[in-house]
């Protein structure tokens, strides 16, 4: 059986597309917090700057330097008992226009005994009919603490650029001793920026992030309650010994500040490629 062009055009944009993987597990010893295990795949690396500490901090690469239609990347971070982790990324992840497929991006964190991570990369920019699905999914033991989170900018908002049309699926669940303890998913398609507009959705804002707190109570929310001169628009909600804040701005520019204004109220060190 012949193939038809249509089909060999498909084959050969599916064999050419980018699959990355990193899978890390870092692990307690002696006082500090080592990498035990990293495997890396396809464009995506993990490097480590910075001398052997108490607390490890772990920056993503995508030598790729962003994310197209069709394109995989999977995340893989194992903290281990005791271990504290930071991870971010080397920049702002790019996912560009989609001439069909989705890009697919899936995390799956995992936290053990007293381990202790900040997950904190750098936003995502989601480019004019981008299409992205990402999956975040979490198990931490009882008495983890985990710090997450995640920023989507629609278009590069310096340069004025609008993402008129497009798709976002993001879907979190996160589990803690077994039990499902937080499960979200947004979905963003098709007229994108008339969506936006939408009073009901972010009446007009271009950059939004969550921020989740494992343990959370008011007591760990006070400092973030008593801030004041937010940029843009910040609400926080307490429930079941987790806390969730939310943030929604203009513009990347003040999302970030934002969120850089929270987690200094958290007390959480802020990764340097954060201040570049």
């Amino acid at each position: 059986m012949h193939s038809t062009a249509a089909e060999t055009s498909a084959a050969v944009f599916a064999a050419n597309r980018a699959v990355g993987n990193v899978a890390l597990h870092a692990a307690a010893a002696q006082g500090t917090t080592r990498v035990k295990r990293l495997a890396e795949q396809g464009p995506l690396r993990a490097r480590f700057p910075g001398p052997r500490a108490k607390e490890l901090t772990a920056v993503i690469v995508n030598t790729a330097g962003g994310i197209a239609g069709g394109d995989r990347h999977a995340l893989g971070i194992d903290v281990g008992a005791g271990a504290r982790l930071t991870v971010t990324t080397a920049a702002a992840e790019k996912v560009y226009r989609s001439l069909g497929p989705e890009s697919v991006i899936e995390v799956r964190l995992s936290l053990g005994a007293g381990a202790r991570l900040a997950w904190l990369p750098q936003e995502t920019i989601l480019f004019d009919r981008a299409r992205l699905r990402r999956t975040i999914a979490v198990d931490l033991a009882e008495n983890a603490d985990l710090i997450l989170v995640e920023a989507v900018t629609f278009g590069r908002t310096a340069m004025g650029e609008t993402v008129r049309q497009g798709s976002l699926f993001d879907c979190w669940r996160v589990r803690r001793d077994g039990r499902l303890v937080f499960a979200e998913t947004a979905r963003l398609d098709g007229a994108i920026a008339e969506r936006l507009r939408a009073p009901a959705v972010a009446a007009g804002g271009a950059a939004m992030a969550t921020m989740l707190i494992v343990p959370g109570d008011e007591a760990r929310l006070a400092a973030l309650r008593q801030q004041a001169g937010w940029q843009g628009e910040v609400g926080f909600s307490v429930w079941n010994g987790l806390a969730v804040a939310r943030f929604l701005a203009r513009d990347g520019a003040r999302l970030r500040q934002d969120i850089i204004t929270a987690l200094g109220a958290l007390g959480t060190r802020l990764p340097r490629l954060w201040l570049n």
